[in-house]
């Protein structure tokens, strides 16, 4: 059994708890969370943009700290799952991987490149594992996509275009801090970077326009370069200003035998699939695949199905690999300097 201490009970946090409940070979030990009422198990302030609201929670049984040196001692505990503000992650990873524990943390791996390679080199010398969760590929759309993609199913990859797009999240007091949350490039498009990142490898170079809200990109849109230059990629994401659609994501990916296509949002708090995921063939036949449970913290349960059992066979995980985490801020960071000066800037 691996025994978790979570680092947080934000959004998260609460979201990473539920999951764990539907893990089989993994619990969670301990908690560690300054605000007192939500370690005494009142959640009901904490939101988020999916997924269910908060609530009381039973938590006995559990250890509960408000000191994190306290809970990275305890012996009992075999991961750290971190759940805290970005700006904290390379701190408490480093900390927790030297005090023995294997961590999987929460995207994005830190708000700084370099931040993330001390990380990455921390985990290799303390002889212990590094997750981050970028949860992407393990909601079923995107897991299709890619299973798909490295199997060469319907032939090799060709590009595609992916979106994410938010409403004005006026409920995070530091979203658009560069220091604190790194706004909507390091706490949203950080997905896409990501997931363009593992099925197409490191771009070359990134040409990106956008419009900045003080010192990060607030809406945005990039093409990407590779060295082959058949592979073409572009991703759109950021902040619209009014609260009517709350979220919104997809993708258009070509492929030489197929194009699939996905369109998800959330308009006036409704979940709405304008287009399901769809495989347009070479014949001109159109598939929909079924798709397993809509609910999205099952995607959490199977990332973190994936970090536990990577723990308990020794063997780490490509899916949550620390240094193509490590890659994604890097792309993030490169787009913000194309926005600034007006031109593409090579990787």
């Amino acid at each position: 059994m691996i025994r978790v201490g979570i680092a947080g009970i934000g959004f998260m946090g609460m979201i990473h708890y539920l999951a764990y409940e539907k893990l089989k070979g993994a619990k969670v030990a301990a908690l560690c969370e300054t605000q007192r009422e939500r370690l005494a198990g009142d959640w009901r302030g904490i939101k988020g943009n999916f997924g269910p609201a908060g609530r009381k929670m039973d938590l006995s049984g559990i250890d509960k700290y408000e000191n994190l040196d306290e809970m990275l001692a305890d012996p009992k505990l075999d991961m750290i799952d971190i759940c805290l503000p970005p700006a904290a992650h390379a701190a408490v990873a480093i900390a927790a991987l030297k005090a023995g524990k294997h961590v999987f943390c929460e995207k994005p791996i830190a708000l700084k490149a370099a931040d993330g390679a001390r990380m990455v080199r921390t985990a290799q010398s303390a002889g212990k594992q590094l997750m981050i969760g970028q949860v992407l590929p393990f909601f079923p759309e995107y897991a299709f996509a890619y299973k798909a993609i490295k199997s060469r199913k319907y032939g090799k990859l060709l590009g595609g275009h992916f979106k994410r797009i938010i409403s004005d999240p006026q409920w995070l007091t530091h979203f658009y801090d560069p220091e604190k949350v790194g706004g909507p490039m390091l706490d949203l498009h950080v997905h896409d970077a990501h997931y363009i990142r593992l099925i197409c490898g490191m771009p070359t170079s990134v040409s990106t326009v956008g419009r900045m809200r003080g010192e990060v990109a607030e809406y945005f849109v990039s093409q990407f370069a590779f060295e082959d230059p058949n592979l073409v990629v572009s991703a759109a994401s950021g902040v619209i200003h009014q609260q009517g659609r709350g979220f919104s994501a997809g993708f258009e990916i070509h492929l030489q035998k197929a194009t699939l296509l996905y369109d998800f949002s959330v308009v006036g708090d409704k979940p709405e699939a304008s287009m399901p995921l769809t495989v347009l063939n070479a014949d001109g036949k159109v598939e929909r695949p079924t798709m397993p449970s809509s609910d999205p913290v099952d995607s959490f349960v199977e990332e973190l199905t994936e970090a536990t059992r990577a723990v308990r066979r020794g063997k780490p995980s490509a899916m949550l690999d620390g240094e193509l985490a490590r890659d994604a801020v890097i792309l993030c960071q490169k787009q913000t300097e194309s926005i600034r000066k007006r031109r593409p800037v090579k990787l």
